[in-house]
């Protein structure tokens, strides 16, 4: 027996005789916890949070523990209460950045990130500062020629995004039967039949926010929607909107919405909604929550009509997203995307597949193969495939088919992504599901 387990022996056996014990139960955590003994160190951590419910500390640890094991859910769940209560500390903001990295939310990291450094510029990490693309050089509030630098970009505030007429229709769009008929009663259907509308004192626009796990097509089809019925395209990420200088992300965020009203009809598209339009409760700075007031100002069109506006939204974390955004004629319809059925990865397989050399493929049996993948597992599947016949191919000098057996080899080998996301999504459907808004994961996950 080695020393390190004779010590944790001999720690068990005297946490047996006093259980109470707060430093003997939390060196013992903490020996597990520097072995690699993840799960007992969580059951430990579970235990101090319970004996010491005020103590913020416990918290962190066990958040850092479920991290540590790969339960990113659950680490998930316990940070945002951490994060969320009074006065977080730097290193609850840090570990809740990490979580956030793990969970493959990017703006929610690059927020808890900076909102660590602000709180202690000397836990800057340089790994997870060059991961998230920033740096201790954007503090907030820092003075610049008599003007307040809050994010980043340049003093001129220039919008980025452009005016673009998609191609593809919803015919190009696998599956997602229901969230295409959903989207062309309060979009599509309104534009082709507008004097119909207006008879009923409906006017054409409005918004839908699309929600779910990464990679199931909210992007894709909120471009074949504008290409659906011929309209402008505008796509924005939060580099279009967010800037360096104070006032300048609230008007690109205006010029954006009048670049849409200038090009009706138009679809606007927001990816990652919840970096921009994030819990105001959650925010520690002025600037973000004026942000959100000029974001649900442009979407009530109160100065200025959105007549023939179209406003969409995607988000892999809707929890995060400002209630006001669901209010009537903001986001009134908020729709769940989840992963592609079967009948839908069958089609997606077929149009990934159109134009590559194949032989024997059985794309229904693949489909029953590939539970829970998402649009994007599905297409890194078949570049698998692909790139397994490829080396093939460049020594024949002629192209060798993809069979069934190669695809199925390869879903094998990928690990459905949306899985984590689920992990996560579970929690607040079950326990924070406020007018039942996460009843169709709930459903989907035959939870209800």
């Amino acid at each position: 027996m080695s020393s390190s387990e004779e010590s944790l022996r001999a720690l068990e056996e005297a946490l047996r005789f006093s259980p109470d014990n707060i430093p003997l139960r939390s060196h013992l955590a903490d020996t597990l916890y520097r072995l690699g003994k993840f799960e007992s160190a969580i059951d430990h951590f579970k235990e101090l949070s319970r004996i010491e419910p005020h103590n913020r500390d416990w918290p962190l640890r066990l958040a850092d523990s479920f991290l540590q094991n790969n339960q990113i859910g659950e680490a998930a769940v316990v940070i945002e209460r951490v994060v969320h209560g009074k006065d977080a500390s730097a290193a609850a903001h840090l570990l809740a950045s990490r979580i956030a990295m793990a969970e493959g939310n990017t703006s929610s990291a690059v927020y808890h990130y900076k909102t660590a450094i602000d709180l202690d510029p000397e836990l800057e990490d340089e790994e997870l500062s060059e991961r998230l693309g920033v740096g201790a050089q954007f503090e907030e509030s820092e003075v610049v020629d008599g003007r307040i630098r809050v994010g980043s970009g340049d003093a001129q505030g220039d919008v980025g995004a452009s005016v673009e007429r998609p191609k593809i229709k919803f015919a190009d769009v696998g599956g997602m039967e229901d969230l295409k008929e959903e989207i062309r009663m309060k979009i599509i259907y309104p534009m082709q039949n507008p004097e119909i509308y207006k008879a009923y004192g409906k006017t054409i626009g409005g918004g839908i926010m699309m929600y779910g796990p990464p990679g199931c097509g909210k992007t894709h089809l909120a471009r074949a929607t504008a290409g659906e019925i011929n309209a402008n395209f505008i796509s924005i990420g939060i580099n279009d909107v967010l800037d360096m200088w104070m006032g300048n992300s609230e008007r690109n965020l205006h010029q954006l919405f009048q670049l849409a009203r200038n090009s009706s009809p138009c679809v606007i598209f927001f990816d990652e909604v919840d970096a921009l339009g994030g819990r105001r409760s959650d925010m520690n700075g002025g600037s973000a929550r004026q942000l959100i007031n000029q974001f649900l100002a442009e979407m009530d069109g109160a100065e200025h009509s959105n007549e023939g506006v179209l406003i969409l939204a995607a988000t892999n974390a809707p929890w995060h997203v400002d209630s006001a955004f669901r209010r009537p004629g903001r986001f009134d319809r908020v729709i769940f995307v989840p992963p592609p059925d079967q009948p839908s990865r069958t089609e997606i397989l077929q149009v990934l597949c159109q134009g590559k050399p194949t032989k024997d493929v059985d794309y229904a049996y693949l489909a029953k193969k590939t539970d829970q993948f998402s649009g994007a597992d599905m297409k890194a599947v078949v570049d698998l495939a692909v790139e397994s016949k490829l080396s093939e191919a460049l020594k024949t000098g002629k192209p060798v088919p993809v069979s069934g057996k190669d695809l199925l080899a390869a879903a094998k080998r990928h690990r459905p992504t949306t899985k984590e996301w689920f992990a996560t999504a579970r929690n607040y459907a079950l326990y924070a599901n406020e007018g039942g808004l996460y009843d169709d994961i709930l459903s989907y996950m035959k939870l209800k």
